[in-house]
């Protein structure tokens, strides 16, 4: 399959911005789940079935949710042997970090593995490592792990983001762009690899949405600033600008918390409508901090929304939303007003594979750069998490 929609020339040699140069993602091969039969089998495993009206309302929502399947590293066989993980009245922590001590980085190296083959790099090139999960809970971290499965170089500057959540990728991103700009010849691993198992339990009514959304997987990106070496590939996207913000006041609504039974989710049904009020401002932020380098080979400035109403050029864009779930997407197409097509990568990946937290940006920008047409020159990355925080970043396609 032909990769790298964005453009067919080069001239990306003098170039500052970093930009992304592999993108690999992965989930697990354990189970694949139908969403139309997973209130069925959450209550059957859990022993819920005692609970029906909980059961259909979880149905209804899984009807509702957009979602198709989702991939989980936790299988029955597993469950069968812990019930502990299921019966909120055990402590299940330990069972949990010792199950994702080695499951969470071994799925990340199997989307790093894809991303560093289509850089065309030695591994030993990777100077920087940035590691971001939910899912792990010890030290040492999962980074060295991941680094010790791939066999990066005992130099290797390593950083862990934790319980980021759903901005996670985001961040990560914005991290090892931050670190190939201001370090010559650094070349990047951004990895981010979520399991699901370090908070599942029976449904109890008090986060039942998650249960219809969070799904398991992998991404990575090799992340890097010009000059260019021989053997790597041609730049898929270039990282412009970055911004982050939190929106005031908003620390109740979206968080989680590690217990004795694992990772709690706390998600308020009013994130959906906090993330539209507040997505045009931080857009605007992130546009007006984009500036275009003048050795950058005479590419245009990025267009300007900043300048009366915007919303016309929001759809002169391409677009790599977290698909946090359908209500968040379908507030930002209102608010934005964009064109239908604009947030289908994000819509196929939340049909395909869930909410995977921060490692779901990524498998957006792997759709995006797979598609039949090429992509408008200038885009957008948005990512939402705990905070509320929402990252932006101004991308380009290099032509």
């Amino acid at each position: 399959m032909a990769m790298g929609s964005c453009g067919t020339s080069g001239g990306m040699a003098g170039r500052r911005h970093a930009a992304m140069l592999g993108i690999g993602t992965a989930n697990p091969t354990g189970v694949l789940v139908p969403q139309d039969v997973f209130a069925e089998n959450l209550f059957r495993v859990t022993n819920s079935d005692h609970l029906p009206e909980l059961k259909e309302k979880l149905r209804r929502i899984c009807e509702k949710s957009g979602i198709e399947r989702r991939h989980f590293h936790l299988t029955e066989e597993t469950l069968a042997a812990h019930p502990e993980l299921f019966d909120r009245e055990l402590p299940s922590l330990d069972t949990r970090v010792d199950m994702t001590a080695d499951a969470v980085p071994k799925l990340a190296q199997c989307a790093a593995a894809k991303a560093i083959a289509e850089w065309g790099r030695p591994t030993a090139d990777i100077t920087h490592l940035v590691f971001s999960t939910y899912s792990a809970c010890q030290a040492p971290t999962a980074d060295l792990r991941l680094a010790t499965l791939l066999g990066l170089r005992p130099t290797v500057s390593r950083t862990m983001l934790s319980l980021h959540g759903c901005y996670g990728g985001g961040r990560a991103l914005s991290l090892a762009k931050e670190l190939a700009e201001n370090n010559r010849g650094a070349r990047v691993l951004v990895a981010c690899s979520e399991m699901t198992l370090v908070c599942f339990g029976a449904p109890d009514g008090g986060n039942i949405v998650g249960h219809a959304l969070f799904g398991d997987g992998a991404g990575a990106v090799v992340v890097g600033a010009g000059p260019f070496l021989d053997g790597e590939r041609r730049p898929i996207f270039e990282m412009v600008s970055a911004t982050q913000t939190t929106i005031p006041r908003t620390e109740h609504a979206l968080g989680m918390r590690v217990s004795g039974g694992g990772v709690d989710f706390h998600l308020a049904i009013q994130v959906p409508t906090l993330v539209g009020q507040n997505v045009e401002q931080c857009l605007l932020d992130a546009f007006r901090s984009a500036i275009v380098d003048d050795d950058d080979g005479g590419a245009a400035p990025p267009p300007s929304p900043c300048s009366g109403n915007g919303n016309g050029r929001w759809n002169d864009l391409f677009w790599a939303v977290h698909p946090g779930g359908r209500p968040i997407l379908d507030n930002i197409n209102k608010v934005l007003m964009l064109e239908p097509e604009k947030l289908a990568a994000s819509r196929h990946v939340l049909r395909e594979y869930g909410n995977m937290s921060g490692a779901t940006i990524v498998f957006v920008l792997d759709e995006l750069r797979r598609g039949r047409s090429p992509l408008p020159e200038w885009g957008a990355l948005l990512a939402f998490g705990p905070g509320i925080t929402i990252e932006a970043m101004v991308l380009r396609c290099p032509r």
